[in-house]
Parts: structure tokens; C-alpha cells; sequence
């Protein structure tokens, strides 16, 4: 009798020690979780594939919306734009590459002055490795910071995916400079990389001065940049700026073989806000809170520049010209004049289109201290 007494004291020490055990690894649980201070219940932990020590954010993968299939007239869209239907409710991808450090942590980040925000695709390396030796070099210019980072998404599928993968991992090793998610970079998906991206910015640089967002293919002046951004009066990015080259009067284009069709069943409207050029602008810290915060209830189009727009005009905001931006290129005042000469080129912030080799000797020319100018653009 003693003997069954005994080891049924054993057993129920054994018992309460267990539930102890359980309980305290839920509650370390729930701890870990509240101290992510996450906006969503549904955020993995993976362990870190960056430089940093930081947490990279993974979520669930997005189920495709089968109940696009009912919209009137979807059985005669393209291909393309059925898949952007089927997918437009996703907001969320797992992050492969991160930075969180880049702005020097969320409390740090107004020690940045100028972050150039640059879209590349997985295959461009020849791009992002001239933009790191020119116009998006780290560096300090007039006493002030720029900060550089590539924002992708993936390509293809397969070993050819893996492969491009690996290679943004290798620039990663050495550059960190690159944040890229697990979607489809695509050029329907470029409203998504930017929602992507700003999600990111008020989690780990919300207190950011200025931005540049552009395109990898372009030679921007981000010397001008600053000098005209430290010229602002009363506004050290804690007010609205939005500008580069302004579009009005614009509307989506419904013709199916077009680039940039949009079919009444994404947009019903026939016209668009005012919005700027999708291949450059600047914007300041304020603004690029209030579009993010803008287009959480905005339904995503395909036309990332107009979507940017249709954000700002909903909080009553608009875009503004800049002289100085020329997205569509620069006009000569003669046909027989050399087209890349820098001094057409030295006082402008930005000009769209530029190879690789272009934006490389362009660079240097217009930092040339023997450079001397005494013609301009026919358009100022």
C-alpha cells in the first residue's frame, strides 16, 4: 500500500512539473508575440538572412480570389490581367532579403536625409552595379547622408529562379542594399513592390526626411537633388512634397494589346488624378506615410505612378511640377549637337532613359573639374 502511495505521489509531481513546463512555454509565446508589436496575428518568425540581427517577416501565401471569375466580361480579358485579378487582394509576400538597419533603426532614421528608393528587377545586376558607383553611391554630400536601397520582387520559376535568387543573395553579402519579396516582379505588380515597399519604411525608417523613387534606368543628379531639397523653406520632410514630371488629363487606356491597359472591371473611372512620372520623383518622408496609410483602402491598379495619384488625392493632396525632371528626355536646340553632352545634362535631377554605360560616363563627365559650359538646353 505504501509502494502505491509512493509512486502515486511520483506520478502526480511528474504531472505538475509537466503542465509547469507547458505553461511557461506558452506564456514565453504569447510574450515573443506581443513583443513583435506586429499589426498582424498571422506573422512567422524566420531566422535572419541578412547582415543584421533582426527578424526577417514572413507571411502565409495569398490564395488566389477565384470569385474574379464572376466579374462581368472577365472570360475576354488577357491572360495577364486575369492572374492581376485573381491575385489584386494580396498584399503581403514572405521577404527573402532585408535591411532593416538601413536607416540606422526606426528611432535613428531622421539622421537620413535623402534614401534612394531604386525598382530593379532580379536580372538587372549590370544596372545596380553602375548605379552603386555613381548617382547611388552611399555617401555624404553638403553635410547631409544618402542612403541607398534596391527594392525586387522574383523571376521566372524553376532553377532559372533560384539562380537569380542567388545572385541578389551574393550582392546582398556585399552591398546590403537589396529588399526583395517573393512575388512576381512584373510590370503589373509594380504597385504592389511600392505598397510592399512602404510598409517596410514606416515599420523600419518612419521618420525618413526625403525620398527619391525611381527607376534603374535613369541618370539622376542626386547631388541637385539635395541642394534643391535643402532649399525648401519650412519643410524638413515633416511636410507634403511630391514632385518630378506631372501628368494631367490622363486616363486608362482600354485597348487590350496596350502595355498599360486597364479594363473597366480594375478601374471604372475614365480619367486619373493628377500624378508624377513613374520613372522618377522625390517625395518627403510626410508624404510617403500619408499614401501608404492612403492606399490601404484603395484597391491596387496595375499602373503603380497613377495609383500613387489616386492615394494622394484622396488625403487632398496633389503632385507638383519640377523643371528639372525630364522623364521623356532632353531636346537640343539642333539635331547635329552631341545628345550625351554633360553640359546639357549637369543642372538637371533627372533624365529617363540612360544604359548602363550612358549613366556611367555621364557621371563622370559632369564631375569633370575641367568640365566648362557655356550652352544650354533649348528648354531650360
Amino acid at each position: 500500500m505504501r509502494k502505491f502511495k509512493a509512486k502515486a505521489l511520483l506520478l502526480a509531481a511528474a504531472v505538475g512539473l509537466l503542465i509547469l513546463h507547458l505553461f511557461k512555454n506558452f506564456s514565453d509565446s504569447k510574450t515573443l508575440q506581443h513583443n513583435l508589436d506586429v499589426r498582424k496575428d498571422q506573422v512567422q518568425i524566420r531566422q535572419p538572412i541578412t547582415k543584421s540581427s533582426s527578424y526577417v517577416y514572413s507571411w502565409p501565401r495569398c490564395q488566389q480570389n477565384t470569385s474574379a471569375a464572376n466579374v462581368t466580361g472577365f472570360s475576354s480579358l488577357p491572360g495577364n490581367m486575369k492572374n492581376f485579378m485573381y491575385y489584386r487582394h494580396c498584399r503581403h509576400f514572405p521577404m527573402l532579403l532585408d535591411v532593416p538597419d538601413k536607416c540606422g533603426g526606426a528611432e535613428k532614421s531622421a539622421a537620413v536625409f535623402l534614401l534612394l528608393v531604386i525598382k530593379s528587377s532580379p536580372v538587372n545586376y549590370d544596372r545596380r552595379e553602375v548605379l552603386r558607383k555613381t548617382w547611388a553611391k552611399e555617401r555624404l554630400h553638403n553635410g547631409v547622408r544618402i542612403r541607398r536601397i534596391f527594392i525586387s520582387g522574383t523571376m521566372d520559376s524553376g532553377f532559372e529562379k533560384e539562380r537569380l535568387n542567388k545572385l541578389l543573395e551574393l550582392e546582398q553579402r556585399e552591398y546590403n542594399d537589396i529588399l526583395q519579396w517573393d512575388f512576381s516582379d512584373t510590370f503589373y505588380n509594380l504597385t504592389l513592390k511600392q505598397i510592399l515597399f512602404m510598409e517596410w519604411m514606416e515599420r523600419n525608417c518612419p521618420n525618413i526626411r526625403f525620398l527619391f523613387n525611381g527607376d534603374d534606368d535613369v541618370f539622376a543628379n542626386t547631388d541637385n537633388m539635395v541642394e534643391y531639397l535643402q532649399s525648401l523653406k519650412d519643410n524638413n520632410g515633416s511636410k507634403h512634397l511630391f514632385t518630378g514630371s506631372i501628368m494631367v488629363g490622363t486616363g486608362p487606356i482600354r485597348h487590350p494589346g496596350s502595355r498599360y491597359f486597364v479594363p473597366v472591371q480594375v478601374h471604372e473611372s475614365e480619367s486619373y488624378p493628377p500624378y508624377l512620372s513613374g520613372g522618377g520623383y522625390l517625395l518627403s518622408g510626410y508624404t510617403a506615410s500619408v499614401i501608404y496609410n492612403m492606399s490601404q483602402s484603395i484597391d491596387i491598379i496595375p499602373i503603380d505612378d497613377a495609383y500613387m495619384g489616386m492615394c494622394l488625392a484622396k488625403a487632398g493632396l496633389g503632385p507638383m511640377s519640377h523643371i528639372g525632371v525630364k522623364v521623356f528626355g532632353v531636346d537640343l536646340p539642333s539635331s547635329k549637337l552631341d545628345r550625351y553632352d554633360a553640359c546639357y545634362y549637369r543642372d538637371y535631377l533627372l533624365v529617363h532613359r540612360f544604359l548602363p554605360i550612358q549613366i556611367y560616363q555621364m557621371w563622370h563627365r559632369i564631375h569633370d573639374p575641367k568640365l566648362i559650359c557655356t550652352k544650354q538646353p533649348a528648354d531650360g
